[in-house]
């Protein structure tokens, strides 16, 4: 399984990132306590812990997802964390979600439901059927970052990338894109539907956690890029953003890097 361990092993070094931010969007949400809610695409099951917490003893999550060995990683840390009782997995795909309808108070969906590269909408359809009426569906994707301070022109180039771009396709609808989610809640049927934009930062001096987490970001945003780069950018990327070389970016005594999350809300019909 070297693809599914590498996934694992990016998610926790990765995880000190993306954890403040899924804190804050779980605060402004206001799951009620004792809800019973759907964490859809969970994972190995870092941020359905999270939500665990934030629902309280009397609440219950189950997340779901399509990876037998997501789910057995996911297990064993609830297991460890001794929240078996509030927290419980199905293997399961959002495209025909394991439930009956109205089964959930809410349901949530994290670098999943409208990132993934096929048609967004029936998948929220989906969430919203297994939610009963007057509860609320999110969805939240990693939207934008700023990696490269002082190097804007590298950074727009690899993010040009087919890496880049993923997991968006050339030539893929614009209404498909995840940030206009807005019009998939419409869509929907869902009612009073927002957007909130979450913001999380690193700065020098890093912490040696924050230093790995970055470096797992910098490889899962732009892998195999060498084809698509000229030869000085090539060797502009190779020079500040790998940790062996002496120029990497992250040794700078003045490095600054943000990345932000959308949120979509919204509410199922009473």
């Amino acid at each position: 399984m070297p693809d599914i361990d590498n996934f694992v092993q990016m998610a926790y070094v990765s995880n000190p990132l993306r954890e403040p931010i899924l804190r804050s969007a779980i605060q402004a949400l206001q799951f009620p306590s004792g809800s019973r809610g759907l964490d859809a695409g969970c994972g190995i099951g870092l941020q359905t812990l999270l939500l665990a917490e934030a629902t309280g003893p009397a609440g219950h999550i189950t997340g779901l997802d399509l990876s037998p060995e997501f789910l057995d990683r996911a297990e064993e840390m609830v297991e460890n964390a001794g929240l078996s009782e509030r927290i419980s997995f199905r293997e399961g795909d959002v495209n025909r979600l394991p439930f009956d309808d109205d089964t959930f108070d809410w349901a949530w969906s994290v670098d999943c439901v409208g990132y993934a590269p096929i048609e967004p909408l029936p998948l929220v359809k989906e969430l919203a059927r297994v939610v009963k009426p007057g509860g609320s569906v999110a969805i939240l994707a990693c939207s934008s970052e700023k990696l490269l301070p002082g190097y804007p022109l590298l950074e727009a180039r690899l993010n040009a990338t087919s890496s880049g771009i993923r997991p968006f396709v050339k030539g893929k609808k614009p209404e498909s894109h995840f940030l206009r989610a807005l019009g998939w809640l419409r869509d929907a049927g869902l009612e009073e539907p927002t957007v909130r934009t979450i913001a999380g930062d690193a700065y020098a001096p890093l912490t040696d956690d924050l230093r790995s987490a970055l470096i797992a970001l910098f490889q899962m945003r732009w892998p195999e890029v060498e084809s698509e780069l000229t030869q000085e950018d090539w060797a502009e990327y190779q020079r500040l953003c790998l940790p062996e070389s002496p120029d990497f970016i992250l040794n700078h005594p003045d490095y600054y890097a943000f990345f932000t999350y959308s949120m979509f809300h919204g509410k199922v019909a009473k």
